[in-house]
């Protein structure tokens, strides 16, 4: 009896722990590459992308999106992008509503918060959706603030769903709603080359000021999305006997390259890690001027292949413009000579790894095992060592009388 006992204990803590190693994993998910596989909503998923919902969605856990096709997108044709942001907002909830928890709703009905109301863009409970189950499986959903005259958007079909971190949902109609269809006032004019003479940057505003190129492709990104890298005034200055010996058709690219052609906030820049594209990929259509850009704990660095620049201040962040300072001017690979990086140490031979092997216990370094699967891989190690040393110990009771 006391065995049996035992064994359920063992199952019952190896089951919970596993369920622990499966959350230190963790689960991803892309919008984008989600809505691209079902070209009837490719307006939406386009729309996603140029608004910067598409990164928002992304980076949160628990998420509902629900998608127009690309015949009811046409209604948003005559608002500004700014506005069609807050609309498409609305249409992003922040909870979890696959097909099966629309259908058994508690009562019928319920509200949702949406990301319209949780970035704090809409006044009061504007920015809620009510849905409502029908009899006969119909569901409906109406922005709170919906006019008497507005029509719900139907619940059409389940387009993905991955249990409980996004729900993709195809409803028939774009939301309508008097708060989020309000006019957007433009962002409030920004002088560039000001800016950056104010913090660490004047170097690089003068060299971006004496390029009409590359001074008007930015001034024109600006408004609509642009993260700019600034070097600091000594990295321009160390840089500067290389600059100088540069074509123009050069100089452009690589102050160009130092534009990305998007808005990351430094939250954004601190949970992602990923390639990002340039005003000079835009500029050369052959070549790639991208870089990567990497985070650890707080610091997030620009790896270019030929030099590796870290973030080092905020020198401006109003959306839709982030301008961040850097300590190094950002050299592309398609400009210099890539610096491969060193050539791990050649592994001992089997003989010695051998009498290595046979040597004092003490040594063990088995800790030292490298990851291979990013940050989690270390919670999902050490949760199943716990779960073997668990599951050891608990067997062992077995045995006692």
């Amino acid at each position: 009896m006391a065995a049996a006992s035992c064994i359920n204990v063992v199952v019952m803590v190896v089951a919970a722990a596993a369920m622990a190693v499966t959350a230190a994993e963790g689960k991803s998910y892309n919008i984008t590459k989600i809505l691209a596989a079902h070209p009837e909503f490719s307006k939406f998923n386009e729309m996603l992308s140029k608004t910067r919902l598409a990164y928002d969605i992304n980076r949160r856990q628990t998420i509902t999106v629900l998608a127009v096709d690309n015949s009811a997108m046409a209604s948003l044709e005559h608002f500004t992008l700014p506005t069609i942001r807050h609309i498409l907002s609305l249409h992003i909830l922040v909870d979890y509503y696959g097909s099966k928890k629309l259908h058994s709703l508690s009562h019928g009905a319920t509200a949702s918060s949406s990301m319209f109301q949780a970035t704090g863009s809409a006044p009061g409970t504007t920015g809620y959706v009510n849905i409502t189950s029908h009899k006969g499986g119909k569901i409906d959903f109406i922005s709170e603030d919906a006019d008497d005259t507005a029509k719900p958007s139907r619940f059409v079909k389940s387009v993905k769903e991955i249990p409980y971190d996004i729900s993709v949902l195809q409803v028939s109609s774009v939301l309508s709603s008097s708060e989020a269809e309000a006019p957007v006032p433009p962002p409030a004019p920004v002088n560039l080359t000001e800016l950056l003479s104010k913090k660490y940057c004047k170097s690089f505003a003068g060299l971006l000021a004496a390029n009409t190129d590359v001074f008007r492709a930015v001034n024109e990104t600006k408004d609509n999305g642009l993260t700019l890298f600034c070097p600091i005034d000594a990295a321009v200055a160390a840089f500067m006997p290389s600059y100088k010996n540069l074509t123009f058709k050069a100089k452009t690219a690589i102050l160009l390259y130092h534009a990305v052609p998007d808005y990351f906030s430094l939250q954004l820049l601190k949970s992602n890690n990923g390639m990002v594209t340039t005003l000079a990929t835009v500029s050369e259509a052959k070549k790639d001027y991208s870089y990567d850009v990497q985070n650890k704990g707080e610091t997030v660095t620009l790896d270019t292949r030929v030099v590796n620049s870290a973030v080092t201040a905020t020198v401006g962040d109003n959306e839709p413009l982030a301008v961040y300072a850097v300590n190094k001017f950002l050299k592309p690979k398609e400009l210099y000579k890539v610096v491969e990086a060193p050539a791990p140490a050649p592994e001992p031979s089997k003989k010695h790894k051998a009498a290595d092997d046979s040597g004092d216990d003490s040594s063990d370094d088995s800790g030292d095992a490298k990851p291979h699967k990013g940050d989690a891989a270390p919670a999902a190690l050490l949760a199943a060592r716990w779960v073997a040393g668990v599951a050891a110990a608990l067997a062992g009771l077995m045995l006692l009388p």
